[in-house]
């Protein structure tokens, strides 16, 4: 697959935009009738792809294109004082890959979800909402739980693709905010695709005017995605 033009595009409708307060969004989502796999979806999130769910999608809002693909070079980067800080405040939580979503999970995304995005339409109550938004049925999607001893403080969604790794959502306990959690879970991906001899870790998508997204730009090196391809970010 070389180009854009074998995956065909659905457009969404507009929507209110999760980042910018005010504005409108919409989405072009892949074929969902294209048979999708770890591999294809390896070569579009290099084109600026994400997954929600079984879903691959990219923003296509004709107004404003504010939404730009990050990456990691794992090679390349060199932790800041603050994320050294946030390495050693951690060190006493182990960390735990599993594969599916569990009770104690969703548990933990409701207490987040009522903390850090009240009124949002984040339905954390929804349990099959919950699994549709973050499991996929046709890649390898991982769970880190990041614990205090038994006690799970966060939990990290991870895509291991086969050159890569993505980080498609983190949520934890918001009584832990001290512990950076977030930043720690970047960080735990960034030293695992290094260890796994992966160039790259996936971020999701930078939003320079948007306070949520803004923390990408403390990892660096940070890779945006132009016209042109992949380039050093100057942020």
């Amino acid at each position: 697959m070389s180009s854009l033009q074998r995956v065909q595009l659905y457009l969404s409708t507009e929507h209110p935009c999760g980042y910018l307060p005010d504005r409108g969004a919409r989405n072009a989502y892949v074929d969902p009738g294209l048979q999708m796999s770890r591999e294809r979806y390896a070569w579009l999130i290099t084109q600026g792809f994400r997954r929600s769910g079984d879903y691959v999608y990219r923003p296509y809002c004709a107004q404003c294109q504010l939404c730009v693909a990050a990456r990691e070079p794992v090679t390349q980067f060199d932790p800041s004082r603050s994320q050294r800080r946030c390495l050693t405040h951690n060190n006493d939580l182990s960390i735990t890959i599993v594969h599916s979503l569990n009770d104690e999970h969703h548990a933990l995304y409701q207490r987040y979800l009522q903390a850090r995005h009240p009124g949002e339409g984040m339905d954390g109550d929804n349990r099959e909402a919950f699994q549709s938004f973050l499991q996929c049925n046709w890649g390898d999607a991982q769970f880190w739980e990041f614990r205090l001893d038994r006690r799970l403080l966060a939990v990290a969604v991870v895509d291991a693709l086969p050159a890569a790794l993505s980080a498609v959502y983190t949520f934890f306990d918001p009584d832990e905010t001290a512990r950076s959690l977030g930043t720690y879970a970047v960080l735990s991906q960034i030293d695992a695709a290094r260890r796994r001899g992966l160039p790259h870790v996936y971020l999701g998508y930078w939003v320079s005017q948007s306070r949520k997204m803004d923390y990408k730009k403390n990892f660096r090196p940070l890779e945006l995605l132009g016209e042109n391809g992949w380039f050093a970010a100057s942020c």
